[in-house]
């Protein structure tokens, strides 16, 4: 019975110590996992996710974590490069209003008269700041909250990325052929000259080498992440260059005739719009004259009337005394004076009229700039008399004429009264004429290129109806009762100018063009590393073990890797394989074994990927 005990607690202690071994041969297996494992870490400066950690995840139920934690918590979220796209998706989705809805940072009177078509939308849209969607709160907020993500991510990516560069490749893992890219071979060349060859390859093909231990460790493809911290902080460039775009510019219009001029101050602009902290005393001292407008129109065939030439040729002065210059300002071609750039936006003609009073003395002679309604510039607008004329009866009165003008008129009789060509070959002015009060002097103001009857009278012709006349340059229109005429003398053509300053446009241009860069760099260039192990066998062979590991998997690693171990080769050549055969047909020889673990011809990683390489 003492001998059954005995042997049963031998069984005992024998099962117990198998057990503890394998335990043992299990945590060792784990710990040569993680330490393969590290050779493959610090590929990228990309942050570790962290979640925050609960007491409910160790038993209890109260989160463990308090202010500071949760603050913590809630940076790394907001830093995440998951959260710095979900961003810029929103800052994009928030945009799209202010392409679709008016804007009151850029036309006013548009806004105006969307709230007067959409009396029930306009609250709701106001409510929600989309009139001024760039000025708003939520777009505020939302582009803050990137800028500050943008800014979290990058700083400690880079410091990590800079520690990158003066660190070294990490030492070879124990078990290249975990790897996915895998090759060996067997050599006679000595251990240390396959090391100094392998070093030689690799810096040859601009790679980061230095010998760690009985291997060889490289490194290559750092331009990455250097691509995606460019691109990072080419987004920063930009978001402050729109920021100071906005905040610092200045734009405003003008309509100058032929021989007129136009001085850069606020009281010369048509209209003029500036951003929030702009201030008017910074507008660039300079001026320029509009000498002549050129435009010639494609005469026949299917593009009829397109423009051919479109320019202003104009003098202009840089400063209070500088010198006249010579300029032509072309569409996408504006002049450049001292940062400020003018474009040439529009184009139209002013007919020249003269305006006589009863006794024929001249009252006013100006040419009256028309808009256009057309690409063939018909042109409607107003001809205005506000001081200066009596009628027969010495009193004074105001004068207005309803002008429309067509640069070449098809004939009488021979459809609507529309311009058929954008040049000047048959220009007609068609006027009807009233008297009263303009109602300028009310202080309200008006639209110089509408005129309100609502306080003024009709001029009847001999049949009672309104009096109008179509007129060729040089004729006239007499008005009833002898108070007066109204001659077309000719025509002249005006241009429509923008005037703008913004600071930030150039910074937004050299932040799209890196951004597109880093960008380029981050998707096509990839980080790997190869190490190169060369070791003497039982046998006094040298074993030669190449293997590499890229951030991502990719087809040009094992070609890369074979092209490397093909290069290697021409100093550490293949050893040649035994020739003893095998006692038995079909048995395995020594050189099968060799082969199976280390053959002597080298296997392409592209053809024959190692074992665990799906791993």
């Amino acid at each position: 019975m003492s001998k059954a005990n005995s042997s049963t607690d031998t069984g005992a202690r024998t099962e117990e110590a198998e057990t503890g071994a394998r335990t043992e041969e299990a945590a060792a297996e784990r710990e040569q996992e993680r330490v393969d494992h590290a050779a493959g870490e610090r590929l990228s400066t990309a942050p570790r996710e962290e979640r925050p950690e609960t007491e409910s995840e160790s038993g209890a139920g109260v989160p463990a974590m308090g202010v500071v934690g949760w603050i913590r918590w809630f940076w790394r979220q907001l830093t995440s490069m998951r959260v710095a796209l979900i961003l810029l998706f929103l800052l994009s989705l928030g945009a799209i209003p202010g392409s679709l809805i008016p804007q009151t940072s850029v036309d006013d009177l548009k806004v105006q008269n969307f709230k007067d078509q959409h009396t029930t939308l306009s609250p709701v849209y106001e409510k929600f700041q989309l009139f001024d969607v760039y000025s708003s709160v939520w777009f505020s907020a939302i582009y803050i909250l990137l800028f500050v993500s943008l800014i979290g991510c990058i700083v400690p990516r880079t410091g990590q990325f800079v520690g990158q560069l003066r660190s070294r490749p990490p030492g070879a893992p124990k078990r290249l052929n975990r790897l996915p890219a895998y090759t060996t071979w067997r050599t006679e060349a000595e251990p240390e000259q396959v090391h100094e060859a392998a070093l030689g390859v690799l810096r040859k093909r601009r790679f980061r080498t230095h010998t760690a231990g009985d291997a060889v460790a490289a490194e290559k493809g750092y331009l990455r992440e250097a691509g995606n911290l460019i691109f990072h902080i080419a987004l920063i460039v930009m978001l402050v260059a729109f920021a100071a775009g906005q905040l610092f510019k200045s734009e405003g219009g003008k309509l100058v005739v032929e021989g007129d001029g136009f001085a850069n101050t606020l009281t010369q602009y048509d209209d003029f719009k500036s951003g929030s902290l702009y201030d008017s005393d910074s507008l660039a001292p300079f001026s320029f004259v509009l000498d002549d407008f050129v435009g010639t129109y494609e005469e026949s065939g299917p593009q009829r009337g397109t423009p051919r030439t479109f320019e202003a040729r104009v003098k202009y002065t840089e400063g209070a005394d500088g010198p006249e210059r010579k300029g032509v300002i072309r569409v996408n071609e504006p002049l450049v004076v001292d940062g400020t750039k003018v474009y040439l936006i529009a184009h139209g003609y002013a007919p020249v009229v003269t305006v006589r009073d009863a006794k024929g003395k001249v009252v006013s002679r100006n040419s009256v700039p028309l808009l256009p309604i057309d690409n063939n510039i018909t042109s409607t607008g107003a001809i205005k008399v506000m001081d200066g004329y009596r009628d027969k009866n010495g009193v004074k009165t105001q004068l207005g004429f309803k002008a429309f003008f067509v640069p070449t008129f098809a004939g009488h009789g021979k459809g609507q009264m529309f311009s058929q060509f954008p040049g000047a070959e048959f220009p007609v002015l068609a006027l009807s004429a009233y008297r009263g009060s303009l109602g300028v002097d009310s202080g309200l103001p008006q639209n110089v290129y509408q005129l309100d009857t609502s306080k003024m009278k009709e001029f009847k012709n001999e049949d009672g109806e309104l009096l109008k006349k179509m007129l060729r340059p040089g004729e006239k229109l007499d008005l009833a009762d002898g108070e007066g005429s109204i001659t077309f003398d000719g025509i002249e053509e005006w241009a429509s100018f923008q005037i703008s300053q913004q600071p930030g446009n150039g910074w937004a241009l050299g932040g799209a063009i890196a951004a597109i860069a880093g960008l380029a760099g981050s998707l096509f260039i990839q980080r790997r590393r190869v190490w190169v192990r060369a070791v003497r066998g039982p046998d006094g062979v040298t074993v030669v073990e190449m293997a590499g590991l890229g951030r991502s998997e990719s087809a040009k690693l094992p070609e890369e890797l074979g092209d490397l171990a093909a290069a290697l080769i021409t100093t550490a050549p293949v050893a040649p394989e035994k020739t003893d055969a095998p006692e038995k047909p079909g048995a395995p020889g020594p050189s099968d074994d060799a082969t199976n673990e280390a053959g002597s011809r080298p296997v392409h990683p592209a053809e024959a990927p190692a074992e665990g390489a799906e791993k």
